[in-house]
């Protein structure tokens, strides 16, 4: 039997411990795993592209537990009801191959991925930052939102989305939360939305090398957490954002962030520094208060390996932990496959006889 979590049970697990510390738990977690960066397997993730968007194999591995996930990126499933992103992941053990957990990781990815920016804007963002611009207000919105007013302390929001419909839902669920301190303030441009801005968060969904924002809109010793540029030919940053002089950019994993991230528009000898050696002390997130920081994020394998065994962790843990699949055949003869599908056992006919 193999541990299952569904749409139910990760609500419940979420619950359980309220959103604001599964984020904060998650990015722990996240830390913990990129501070052994050199145990894990890593490869750039396997993606089938069509003119509508792209489905995604993701694995990672430390020798000892294997993770994928399956996500695809589909932007113009809203305007048939459906989800632009869905994800689900295995975790499995190295040493039988055997799965120990399916996940849905739809809901997941979105905590993830908060958790991860949040975590990376703790290492780089100004200490100080209270202001947040967050553009593109749409399924990832208020996880971004919860994680930077929980774990940095963002009391002030700007939001800016060209659907003003995504806008309302975001300031509707944001109410709901009741968020202490926390201001919202709906803006009418991205411009107005990022001006005094101490970090801004894009997090928008076409596929095509948007300028979401441009050079004029950066101010010195901004944090710039670019979300939602996360496979080729879909960037959100000017590429002079990033060519500045007194700019730093920081991605997850170079390999993968050339190929997709924003550095996707620069050469490849354009100096980029991984998160690891941010997280681990051997490079600096910020080295002054006027620097611009970019965290180029497309979003890393290794955070899902995280978060599926966390989620296997707390899964187990919390009542409930039970919930299980017949994913995989359990035999008294691990040579009788075949058995599995015979009403009654099978013998061998009696006039059978080897041959010498």
């Amino acid at each position: 039997m193999v541990d299952f979590i569904g749409i139910e049970r990760i609500r419940q697990l979420v619950a359980g411990r309220g959103t604001a510390r599964f984020i904060e738990e998650l990015a722990r977690e996240i830390e913990s795993d990129f501070l052994r960066w050199s145990e894990f397997e890593k490869s750039p993730r396997h993606a089938s592209h069509s003119q509508v968007g792209v489905i995604e194999l993701m694995p990672a591995s430390d020798g000892r537990l294997y993770s994928f996930k399956y996500v695809n990126g589909h932007p113009k499933n809203t305007a048939v009801g459906l989800l632009t992103v869905t994800a689900f992941g295995v975790l499995a053990d190295v040493e039988t191959g055997y799965p120990l957990l399916l996940s849905e990781l739809t809901l997941t990815t979105a905590l993830r991925t908060a958790a991860t920016s949040a975590l990376v804007a703790l290492h780089m963002a100004r200490p100080d930052s209270r202001t947040m611009a967050l553009i593109g207000n749409g399924a990832q919105s208020e996880f971004q939102a919860i994680a930077f007013h929980h774990l940095l302390g963002i009391r002030e929001l700007r939001l800016y989305d060209t659907d003003a419909a995504a806008t309302n839902k975001l300031v509707a669920n944001l109410g709901r939360l009741r968020l202490p301190g926390l201001a919202v303030e709906r803006c009418r441009s991205t411009a107005a939305a990022v001006a005094g801005a101490d970090i801004v968060t894009t997090v928008t969904a076409d596929k095509r090398n948007a300028t979401i924002l441009t050079p004029d809109m950066i101010a010195p010793g901004m944090h710039l957490n670019a979300v939602g540029g996360d496979c080729p030919g879909k960037t959100e940053l000017h590429a002079d954002i990033l060519r500045r002089a007194d700019a730093r950019v920081v991605v997850e994993f170079e390999p993968q962030s050339r190929i997709e991230g924003e550095i996707q528009q620069l050469p490849a000898d354009f100096a980029v520094t991984e998160l690891a050696e941010v997280l681990a002390g051997r490079a600096r997130g910020r080295a002054a208060q006027s620097e611009v920081t970019v965290f180029d994020s497309v979003g890393f394998a290794l955070e899902d390996f995280s978060a599926l065994r966390y989620l296997m962790r707390i899964h187990q843990q919390q009542r409930g932990g039970e919930r299980q699949i017949d994913l995989v055949p359990d035999l008294e003869d691990p040579k009788d496959l075949f058995g599995l599908l015979a009403s009654e056992p099978v013998t061998a006919p009696a006039s059978l006889r080897l041959r010498a």
